[in-house]
Parts: C-alpha cells; sequence; structure tokens
C-alpha cells in the first residue's frame, strides 16, 4: 500500500525544490552564428547537458543574430546594468571591449595552478586576438580559418585533376578561367565574398602577398602598402582580366549554397560552414589550405568567451566553470564534428572522436593544420570603423568605382583619423 505525506510535508518539499533551483546561479549569455546549419540546436543542447552535470548553475543562452548584432545587444545590456555574465563574440572584439572597460581577464578570476594551465591549453595562434599586454581575456570557442573549398567534379569536367587544388595565385587563376571556359559560361570558377567580412578575405590576400596589415598593438594599419595594393589587384583581375569570378560584389550569406547549386567550382568561406557543406553536397568536393603568392596564409577568425564586468564573484566562478566545460577537448571535439570550426586545443584532436572522425574525413584537419600559416585577424582599436573603412574600399575596387590603390589609400587615411588619438 502506497503511503502519502501529508498535505504539510508535500507542500514543504515542494517548496525546497523550489528553493533549490532558485538558489542555482544565474547566468546570462549572448552568442552568435555566422555560417550554416542549426547552430542554435547544437547550442541547446550543450547548455542542457552541462545543467544537468551542473545543476548549480542555470545558464541563459541567448542567440543574438552575427557577430556584429550580437556585440550590440551585449554592450546596450551592459550600458543599460543588466550585463550579461559572459558572452561569445567576435575575437577580434578585444581592443572596444577593454576600452569600454566590459570584460575581466581570465587571469584575474583563475584561482589554482591547474586553473592557469588551462589557460595555457589552447592553440597558440587562437590566443592572439585574446590576449593583451600579458593578460587573457577571451578564450577561443567558434574559431576557424578561411580555407578552399572545391567542386571536383567541375575540375573533371574541365579536365582538371580533380584531386589537385590551386597551390597558388597563379595557379586558382588559371584552373578557375579554364572551368568557366570549359562550362560553357554556365559555372563560374572562383568566389571570393565582399560582403560582411571583406576585410578578412582581404586579409588572407594581403598576407599571402607577405604583408601585415596592423601593428601587433592595435594603433596603426598599413592599408596602402604596395603588398597590399598588389593583393587587391590580383582579387580585382579574377574577374576583370580573367573571366573567372564574377564582377562586383558576391554575397557572404548566400555563396554556401552558391556552390552547393554549382554556380561556382570554387570558393573562399570559413570552416565553420564544413558540416553543412559535406551534409548538403551531392558532389564530391575537396577542401584545402588557400592558395599562396609569396607564402601561405590565413587569418584566423571566429568567436572567444569572454567574462563581463559587473559580475559577483560567485557569477564569474560559475561562468568559468561553464566556459571550461565548454572547451574541454570532449566537448572542442563534438563541436568541431558538429559544425566544421577547428578543436580550439591540440587534445581535442586527440581524442578519439575527433581523430576518427579527421580518418574518415581529412579535410576536417585543413583548418588546424592552417594555422601553421596562420596570421590574427585584423583587430584594431575602433576596429568598427576601421573595419568599415576598409570593407568600403574592398568593395569600391571590386565594383570599379575606384582603383585598388586609391581606394585603400582612401581607407587608410580614414583609418590614421580613427587611430590618431591612440598612436604610442
Amino acid at each position: 500500500m502506497q503511503r502519502r505525506l501529508p498535505f504539510a510535508l508535500s507542500a514543504l518539499a515542494a517548496g525546497l525544490l523550489s528553493a533549490g533551483q532558485a538558489f542555482a546561479t544565474q547566468l546570462t549569455m549572448y552568442y552568435p552564428v555566422s555560417v550554416g546549419g542549426a547552430l542554435t540546436d547544437v547550442i541547446d543542447n550543450l547548455v542542457s547537458e552541462f545543467e544537468q552535470a551542473h545543476p548549480e548553475i542555470d545558464v541563459e543562452a541567448i542567440y543574438a543574430g552575427n557577430y556584429d548584432d550580437t556585440r550590440v545587444r551585449a554592450m546596450s545590456a551592459l550600458e543599460a546594468g543588466d550585463a550579461p555574465q559572459l558572452s561569445v563574440l567576435f575575437s577580434i572584439d578585444l581592443y572596444e571591449l577593454i576600452e569600454q572597460n566590459a570584460i575581466v581577464a581570465f587571469d584575474d578570476v583563475v584561482q589554482t595552478d591547474e586553473e592557469r594551465a588551462w589557460l595555457d591549453s589552447f592553440y597558440p595562434g587562437l590566443m592572439e586576438n585574446g590576449q593583451l599586454d600579458g593578460k587573457t581575456y577571451g578564450i577561443p570557442f567558434q574559431r576557424s580559418t578561411i580555407v578552399l573549398y572545391w567542386n571536383k567534379d567541375a575540375f573533371e569536367a574541365a579536365g582538371l585533376d580533380p584531386e589537385t587544388p590551386p597551390e597558388n595565385w597563379q595557379e586558382m587563376a588559371e584552373m578557375a578561367a579554364a572551368i568557366r571556359e570549359a562550362s560553357g559560361d554556365e559555372q563560374w570558377g572562383v568566389m571570393v565574398p565582399s560582403t560582411g567580412y571583406a576585410y578578412w578575405m582581404f586579409q588572407a590576400f594581403a598576407f599571402q602577398n607577405g604583408h601585415r596589415l596592423m601593428s601587433e598593438d592595435g594603433t596603426e594599419v598599413y592599408f596602402d602598402d604596395p603588398a597590399a595594393v598588389e593583393a587587391l589587384e590580383y582579387w580585382v583581375s579574377l574577374a576583370e582580366e580573367h573571366d573567372a569570378m564574377p564582377s562586383g560584389v558576391i554575397e557572404w550569406g548566400t555563396l554556401r549554397q552558391n556552390f552547393l547549386e554549382q554556380s561556382t567550382a570554387m570558393m573562399w568561406h570559413t570552416t565553420g560552414n564544413l558540416t553543412a557543406v559535406r551534409s548538403d553536397a551531392d558532389f564530391d568536393f575537396g577542401v584545402a589550405m588557400l592558395p599562396m603568392n609569396t607564402q601561405r596564409g590565413s587569418p584566423t577568425g571566429g568567436g572567444n568567451f569572454y567574462l563581463f564586468e559587473g559580475s559577483s564573484e560567485e557569477e564569474q566562478r560559475a561562468a568559468m566553470t561553464f566556459i571550461r566545460w565548454m572547451t574541454a577537448p570532449e566537448r572542442a571535439a563534438d563541436w568541431s564534428i558538429e559544425t566544421g570550426y577547428m578543436g580550439v586545443s591540440p587534445a581535442a584532436y586527440d581524442t578519439d572522436a575527433l581523430r576518427d572522425y579527421v580518418d574518415t574525413f581529412p579535410p576536417a584537419a585543413v583548418a588546424r593544420d592552417q594555422l601553421e600559416h596562420g596570421t590574427a585577424e585584423l583587430s584594431t582599436y575602433q576596429g568598427g570603423r576601421v573595419r568599415r573603412a576598409l570593407d568600403n574600399a574592398v568593395q569600391a575596387a571590386l565594383t570599379g568605382q575606384m582603383t585598388p590603390l586609391d581606394a585603400l589609400s582612401q581607407a587608410q587615411r580614414e583609418a590614421e583619423g580613427v587611430l590618431r588619438r591612440y598612436a604610442r
């Protein structure tokens, strides 16, 4: 016979359960999505799994749009006195976040040697945009490099070796032109996006030409250097001289679909699209490091975890517990497999899951291997304004409104005006 608790005791038990839930540390996190696939579902599932393992912490994960949208949302909440305890924001937002006293260094939150060792467990190339003056402010999460996707069927149809992507700029132009001609002008040879993150693509071209666009302290840029001008001239030539790429701007947001629909045989895009491309492509494709000119290279990209000012010590510790859980090797491996983003630590690639995945699908290792040839993404004080000047210059050159030299010279003048007060 089942015995019933007296009503008063049942009410007390329910009250204690409710109180226990109320005593959980409450965290709010904003995060962006800038690639294809159901990433919000992946985040929701991870948060749910974390909360089951840590019932003392409750995480409200709020999808806030793209990277710029998410920064605006988080900063607006901060200014309104309702700051999140943590967020995933652009790795390149570091200078602006520090200038606005928005974030705290992880060094000021860690307490043990084991926690300090954790700060050193990530790929150094992914930490460049997250550290300043010897302190760590950003922990890598959804991190990427730009990679080359190519359609092997299109290569074969054009008489090219389907297993051999272009090694350098000249080969990419020639292969792309050959594909365009072989298709009877029905398919483009290559597309490089010039909306959304035009500066990122341009930085890759410039770095492949041996040029860094900014100083390490975020106070200077070098947009009009001859090597940078030559890089933009090459990008423009893909359309104007080689008829291998559409003239004008190419949309970031629709380029993945262009590739899947075989409107282009090659595309430059983030490795964060890798899993979505693999899932949806009905043709054989490959992924390679970007072609070189004087050297190989791609800037890193993507988002870092940040801890926000205004949180209590208890909230900061809880937020760090969540971030450590999310970036643990097993989760980093699962995240990489689910999305295409890189596993952010060498330990992630030592897990059975990611090791086996790379063995069966080698393109999953391309972005990681390209880190050897990587550089920090363009990041400066007043970064939004500086990047906007460069984006406008790239688009002006690609649309024929200005020569690459004139466009980059104008961007340099605008950036110098913005950065003048930060000169050291």
